[in-house]
């Protein structure tokens, strides 16, 4: 055989590892308002970047007719490209070929490439798009899983791992993306859940729909699994790259910096007003916190879930931050469970990949109920706690209304190593609000008084005036400076520049143990 017929043979096999399992899978997988997983890819990554691995893997299974199915590249597609310039790693599962199931010849693969993101300290992504184990190949297909899940876990805080489910992911496959640090979903195209319906429904009578159970919506309000919901795959993979200008390539860099079109020394007079004068009137902390940062972009993670904390990334002057504030819009910005859980996780990211942290603090504390005290609010409130503790990356507070007992020193209070603590005039620091101070210390002088009420009333103007303020607190230290609210931007950026060469280390240990 010649050269030219080599080469010519050589073209033919890569053409046909291209193809679609067959025309009607990839005519449904359309209808279905789905794309392929090289659509997906090419969406994904820079334009003529992406460089193929594993192409001709075949799998070697034998049974129930699969030996008579062998097609190249199997039911994944894996390999590397760029992203803005920067490399990261990709599996994309090929739901036209065999459902995306995941036999060993695409665990391999998907190892593979996961091994190769780790050895070269790049991002991997997963596309998911499966039906789950391959029942022909049996117990190899669950190892695959396992050897899957050790490398989620040997990567995590060592490099970014995202998952995006654009199809079903079901069974044991949920737990790689439940290890990950990112979940997207699209929007009724997409469903995670251990057990399906039918299951459900056999085993415990529950019916359930599809979407109900393991939808976006669900997993995004309510489990708390998916951070990001897309209307589609085309803008799942757009917020991807989105997503990765915020974040540094692996542990031992730090985020890429962009130069921002905003001024650092930029104020903002509507920061004076944002705060009603009436402490149980709400406002928005995501208008303050947009106002703050560059440009107004903030970046939201888990927007939908647990919606009285917020937590997401924006820049400072060009740099990558992670914010994270209390929203008095809902539930009074107390921390509940939900709130404790989301935002501790989000905490230990920043903290594993160098992003600083910035804590926007207006919290009455922690959310009163039997239900969330049998639940463990002290367990996972604590979360939040050893995860502010235990960060080593420049971390900054501006208390700006509310900060109350337990849950003012939770939210990165000084005496968690706190680097820098500012508050606004606004802020109003102690062990609880002053209505339920007075009551409780002053209980015996109001019913004594001729008008308990009024004496009430008057009692609590005073605790007012003598504690609900900054200044008892900046007088001890507890807080650095109080600032005016137009002026957190250039304070914030100038702190976070005195911080850019800060170094910290913990006590020698193998790993904390955190309050799971």
């Amino acid at each position: 055989m010649s050269t030219e017929e080599r080469i010519e043979r050589l073209r033919a096999l890569k053409e046909a590892a291209m193809e679609p399992g067959s025309r009607r899978a990839l005519d449904r997988q359309h209808d279905e308002g789905k794309l392929t997983a090289r659509e997906r890819i090419d969406l994904l990554l820079d334009k003529g970047s992406f460089q193929e691995l594993d192409m001709f893997v075949r799998h070697q299974a034998t049974g129930f007719g699969i030996e008579k199915q062998r097609p190249l590249g199997d039911a994944v597609v894996t390999g590397w490209g760029t992203i803005d310039g920067r490399t990261v790693f990709v599996f994309a599962e090929d739901f036209t070929r065999f459902g995306g199931s995941l036999g060993e010849a695409v665990a391999d693969k998907i190892c593979k490439v996961m091994d190769l993101a780790m050895s070269t300290g790049a991002p991997i992504i997963g596309l998911k798009d499966s039906g789950g184990a391959r029942i022909q190949e049996g117990v190899v297909a669950l190892d695959g899983y396992g050897r899957i899940f050790e490398r989620n876990v040997r990567a995590s805080g060592v490099i970014p791992q995202i998952s995006v489910i654009m199809g079903p992911c079901a069974g044991g496959a949920v737990y790689s993306p439940a290890i990950t640090d990112f979940v997207y979903q699209v929007d009724h195209r997409s469903h995670l859940f251990i057990t399906g319906p039918e299951v459900i429904q056999t085993v415990t009578g529950e019916q359930v729909t599809m979407e109900e159970l393991g939808g976006a919506h669900a997993h995004a309000t309510r489990s708390g699994v998916t951070h990001f919901v897309a209307e589609d795959g085309r803008a799942a993979l757009e917020e991807v790259r989105y997503l990765l200008s915020f974040l540094p390539r692996n542990n031992m860099e730090v985020p890429p910096f962009f130069a921002p079109l905003d001024r650092p020394d930029r104020m903002d007079e509507e920061l004076t007003s944002i705060v009603p004068d009436a402490a149980n009137q709400p406002y928005d902390m995501v208008e303050l916190i947009e106002r703050v940062v560059d440009d107004g972009e903030f970046y939201q993670v888990h927007e939908h879930f647990a919606q009285n904390i917020v937590v997401g990334f924006a820049r400072l002057d060009g740099y990558t931050v992670g914010v994270v504030g209390n929203q008095p819009k809902v539930l009074a910005g107390t921390l509940d469970i939900d709130a404790s859980v989301k935002a501790a996780r989000f905490v230990r990211f920043c903290d594993a990949f160098n992003i600083p942290l910035v804590v926007f603090v207006d919290v009455p504390g922690f959310l009163p109920g039997v239900d969330q005290e049998h639940r463990g609010i002290i367990r996972h409130g604590a979360k939040l706690l050893y995860a502010f503790s235990e960060a080593t990356v420049p971390r900054i507070s501006v208390i700006v209304r509310k900060a109350y007992g337990g849950a003012y020193l939770v939210m990165n209070a000084r005496a968690l190593r706190a680097d820098v603590v500012f508050a606004w005039p606004t802020a109003e620091i102690a062990v609880m609000g002053a209505r339920g101070a007075v009551n409780i210390i002053q209980r015996r002088r109001i019913a004594a008084a001729d008008d308990p009420e009024a004496e009430r009333e008057r009692l609590i103007a005073e605790y007012e005036a003598r504690f609900n303020n900054p200044y008892v607190a900046a007088e001890r230290g507890f807080v650095d400076d109080v600032i005016e609210p137009r002026e957190t931007r250039p304070r914030l950026i100038r702190a976070l520049e005195m911080l850019r060469t800060k170094r910290e280390s913990m006590p020698p240990k193998k790993h904390g143990n955190i309050p799971l």
